[in-house]
């Protein structure tokens, strides 16, 4: 299995784990289709009120998708497969708030998750980077989201800089992206704090003020996010490429940490 579920009926809480640590918890197909599956699932199981996002272990939170999810695309450029598209609870019009608890690096794709997230609770050691320009893609979905949830010469910094730099727990927390820092031990209990308060109000009315928040913002989104194939496909390099690009990481200097 590569996602951990773990239910208390007793708060209301649902903990989901991306449960791949050998793979700094990036996302293969199978993770894919098990989070939108269980996204769903929630959707209709009353006992859960709340949910609790993380990461297995403490490197990553998520490294986005696994480099070995190949997906043959379209050859349009107005066109793309994601097989990230529908791994977020909102992609499953779930409106159970969710909490993010990210604990190491989030990077790439896993602003997928972050972006559908009400908000993030961090370790004091998480870091945040953008890898795509870096190897030769161009970063949309994960641009467009972070837009949405920072200030906008942050998130273009982030987007542009690639590896060469990570934003630190404490700058996301200053600029608002994280709602609150904890040790790294004490992380899962501050998120679950967050997450049993959530679940013990009257749940009408959380998921009513989630849905409000949401559509707050949902129209920019959508027109945004419905720009992200066309510029993936004609920005993107060939696939080899970027892969020759991915396999020279290591030679790189180390990325600056601000």
């Amino acid at each position: 299995m590569t996602l951990r579920v773990e239910r208390d009926e007793a708060d209301g809480v649902a903990v989901v784990t991306l449960d791949r640590e050998h793979r700094h918890n990036a996302i293969d197909l199978a993770t894919a289709a098990g989070l939108a599956a269980l996204w769903r699932e929630f959707r209709h199981d009353d006992a859960v009120r709340a949910v609790v996002l993380t990461g297995a272990g403490g490197a990553a939170f998520c490294t986005g998708i696994d480099r070995d999810a190949s997906v043959p695309q379209p050859g349009s450029p107005y066109s793309v497969d994601d097989p990230l598209a529908a791994i977020g609870p909102k992609a499953a019009d779930l409106w159970k708030p969710v909490v993010a608890a990210v604990n190491g690096m989030a990077c790439g794709g896993a602003f997928y998750l972050l972006g559908e997230a009400e908000f993030i609770v961090a370790s004091d050691t998480a870091t945040f980077f953008d890898p795509h320009t870096s190897y030769g893609m161009v970063s949309a979905y994960e641009a467009v989201y972070m837009a949405q949830r920072m200030p906008f010469g942050e998130a273009a910094r982030m987007s542009l800089m690639g590896t060469a730099e990570r934003l630190s727990a404490r700058r996301a927390y200053e600029i608002g992206l994280v709602s609150e820092l904890a040790a790294p031990a004490e992380l899962p209990e501050a998120a679950l704090r967050a997450a049993r308060t959530l679940a013990g109000f009257p749940t009408q009315a959380v998921q009513g003020t989630v849905r409000a928040l949401w559509s707050a913002k949902q129209a920019a989104l959508q027109q945004a996010l419905a720009q992200a194939p066309a510029l993936i496909a004609l920005g993107n390099l060939p696939p080899d490429r970027q892969a020759a690009l991915f396999a020279a990481r290591r030679a790189v200097p180390e990325p600056r940490l601000r």
